[in-house]
């Protein structure tokens, strides 16, 4: 009886022993007594960051305007008879536009040229006389005077002979100009006046309009303030001049194909908008661009050959707008560190100042690094280890951040 007692009581005591067991091994957590699962060392991917040649690329707004522009306009008055040409087409230097009722500079030109006929007769008969004068006078057989008077009358005929031959030339001029040719070639508007309207010389409404649009400008605005960074950049140690090429964006979004060059910026600025003009040429062999368009410029205005590209997954942006990265330290523990990132290349963003070559940038698992924390660091883009009973100690996946290096070049 008494060992029945003794097996009983044994019993509950083991019961009672594994069941504080298992209270103190709840408190304990899956990891017995050395706390979560999980709570060691956090993984994070970096990239080495090194310098290299960014460009400074600017993307400014521009209309285009035509390479040259000629009014046609008529040179002497009259009457249209004919207009030569098809409206919106192509025309060539010299090739005639419009055709002047000509009968009335015709018909002066035939009084010029009788005129001159009959004033080169008057000279003629005036130097025979005075040819004829000259022995007389020597023999005295007639006066000085008269040979004087003989010899002034030769020569007024000479220059009344050289006075209406101007008059014969002007009216041959304005003959010529009743027709009325393109000053240039290009393509020309639609006609501003038509066949049997009355033109005039001096009138202030042009015939039409011809534009050369191959090639052909385009007019890009940037902003003083902007011009004026530049050249300080440009003043910097390791900033050198960018390149004259130019590549436009059209009104519906796509890129046109060909390449433009800068030919000049102004010396001024417009007081109206406070910016200032650069001219670009590009060739338009197919005519896709017209005077007047809206387009897009983008072109590289600087080099700076001691940035760094650094992913934009590793670039923080405070309230206050600067920017931070979480760089990988001493001891591999993590310090913050801030930088100057102005403006972004691609799916990076260009750092000026704040880093240093081959300092290792945080990119991958930047959630769970804290400034003095202690990480695992691995080159970006790593495998993702996880623990086997859960994400602790992990990085969020692969490839976040792009390659292992990242460089200006």
């Amino acid at each position: 009886m008494k060992k029945g007692r003794v097996s009983v009581v044994s019993g509950l005591l083991l019961l009672a022993a594994c069941s504080g067991g298992a209270k103190d091994a709840q408190k304990a957590g899956p990891g017995g007594g050395r706390g979560p699962r999980g709570g060691g060392t956090p993984e994070v991917g970096f990239v080495v960051v090194k310098s290299g040649a960014v460009p400074l690329t600017a993307e400014l707004t521009g209309r285009t305007a035509a390479f040259a522009t000629s009014e046609v306009r008529p040179q002497v008055s009259g009457i249209l008879q004919r207009r030569s040409f098809t409206e919106g087409s192509y025309v060539r230097a010299g090739q005639t536009l419009y055709q002047i009722d000509p009968s009335i500079y015709r018909a002066s030109l035939n009084q010029a040229s009788a005129n001159l006929a009959s004033a080169r007769a008057s000279a003629e008969a005036a130097k025979a006389k005075a040819d004829r004068y000259a022995p007389l006078a020597k023999m005295q057989a007639v006066s000085e005077q008269d040979f004087t008077d003989a010899t002034a009358q030769a020569r007024q005929a000479h220059a009344a002979v050289q006075q209406t031959s101007a008059q014969v030339e002007s009216a041959r001029i304005n003959l010529r100009f009743t027709r009325v040719p393109a000053p240039i070639s290009g393509r020309i508007g639609r006609s501003l006046a038509t066949q049997g309207a009355l033109v005039t010389a001096n009138q202030a409404d042009p015939l039409a309009v011809i534009q050369q649009l191959d090639p052909i400008y385009v007019d890009i605005q940037q902003s003083s303030a902007d011009m004026i960074a530049l050249r300080r950049q440009l003043a910097q140690a390791g900033v050198g001049k960018g390149s004259t090429a130019v590549h436009l964006k059209l009104e519906d979004g796509s890129d046109y194909p060909l390449a433009g060059t800068i030919q000049f910026s102004e010396v001024m600025v417009d007081p109206a908008t406070g910016t200032v003009t650069l001219r670009a040429r590009f060739p338009n062999p197919d005519g896709l661009l017209l005077p007047g368009m809206f387009v897009r410029a983008s072109f590289v205005q600087a080099v700076d050959s001691a940035a760094f590209l650094v992913p934009q997954t590793g670039v923080a942006r405070a309230a206050r707008g600067g920017a931070t990265v979480l760089v990988v330290g001493a001891g591999n523990k993590v310090e913050l560190r801030e930088v100057k990132a102005d403006r972004t290349e691609g799916s990076n963003w260009v750092v000026t100042a704040g880093l240093k070559p081959g300092e290792r940038v945080i990119v991958e698992g930047t959630a769970k690094a804290r400034p003095g924390q202690k990480v695992k660091p691995v080159p970006a883009g790593s495998p993702q280890r996880l623990s086997p009973g859960g994400p602790g100690g992990g990085r969020r996946g692969k490839g976040a951040g792009g390659p292992a290096d990242a460089s200006g070049g």
